[in-house]
């Protein structure tokens, strides 16, 4: 099943997807197991600073292959790319969805590169994301901006996008305050556009508010900050403890963390 026709299918159930990034394969075997465990399907996210860290070819074959041993059906997508380059690769070496993030540019510059991805994922048969409106990356000010019904609907009609990112309160990395999304601002985007809608800067928001966006059209969320933060945490309080120098002995209780984290996470995606 493609991507595109998995989000219909969501979109008929009123039910949402959990897009999980993974940097190594101790991350990436944590994505697995929580999937396997729950019985459900996943998106493997991996960014262009993934790549670099573990070569294209090498990030693409260990999705693959991982997703195989442990019996999950998965979708690979390559996460926030901002050129052609990067985009063109990823399709060739076998990615089933890219986005373009061309988010901070001018809406016409916006339009324009996510019409020429569009059209270059077409013969390849894959999932193209885009985003509209602000939503902080790492770094940025958290100050609220958000997408336009309006402009969703002028955006997807004019590049024919299969799933778009909407700015409605999230961020990404850690939040300075609990965010609150903006639900009616969704249900009008919703109305006015058929594109998968996605939920960037899962982490941190409450439970309740993920399960309300995804009731009122959110089809995908995204995960990255709560996996590297736990991940991370979880090796600093272990490592003091051990004299260990097997970093196969010390990895697994990080990977338990994160795993536990993901399963917690798909069941409520799942009772939404």
């Amino acid at each position: 099943m493609t991507l595109q026709d998995k989000f219909k299918q969501l979109d008929s159930k009123q039910k949402a997807l959990l897009a999980v990034n993974f940097y190594n394969f101790e991350t990436l075997s944590a994505i697995l197991k929580a999937a396997a465990s729950c019985g459900s399907a996943i998106i493997l996210q991996s960014t262009q600073s993934t790549i670099n860290y573990l070569g294209l070819d090498v990030t693409a074959n260990l999705a693959r292959t991982a997703s195989d041993q442990y019996g999950v059906e998965t979708w690979l997508h390559l996460d926030h790319a901002q050129n052609l380059d990067i985009i063109q690769r990823a399709l060739e070496a076998g990615y089933d969805s890219v986005m373009i993030d061309a988010s901070e540019r001018p809406m016409d510059e916006n339009i324009s590169l996510t019409q020429e991805v569009v059209k270059l994922a077409k013969s390849y048969g894959a999932n193209v994301e885009a985003e509209l409106g602000y939503i902080a990356k790492l770094g940025q000010s958290q100050k609220p901006s958000y997408t336009k019904p309006i402009e969703a609907k002028k955006f997807v009609e004019k590049t024919g996008v299969d799933a778009l990112a909407v700015a409605i309160g999230s961020a990404h990395g850690f939040y300075d305050r609990e965010p609150e999304l903006k639900i009616e601002i969704l249900k009008n985007i919703y109305s006015a556009t058929d594109a998968a809608l996605v939920l960037h800067g899962g982490s941190g928001i409450p439970d309740s508010e993920i399960q309300l966006a995804i009731k009122n059209g959110i089809r995908k969320i995204n995960l990255a900050t709560e996996v590297k933060n736990g991940f991370m945490n979880t090796l600093r309080k272990e490592l003091p403890k051990s004299n260990e120098i097997d970093l196969r002995k010390i990895f697994p209780t990080a990977i338990k963390h994160v795993q536990k984290l993901l399963e917690n996470k798909i069941q409520m995606i799942n009772q939404a």
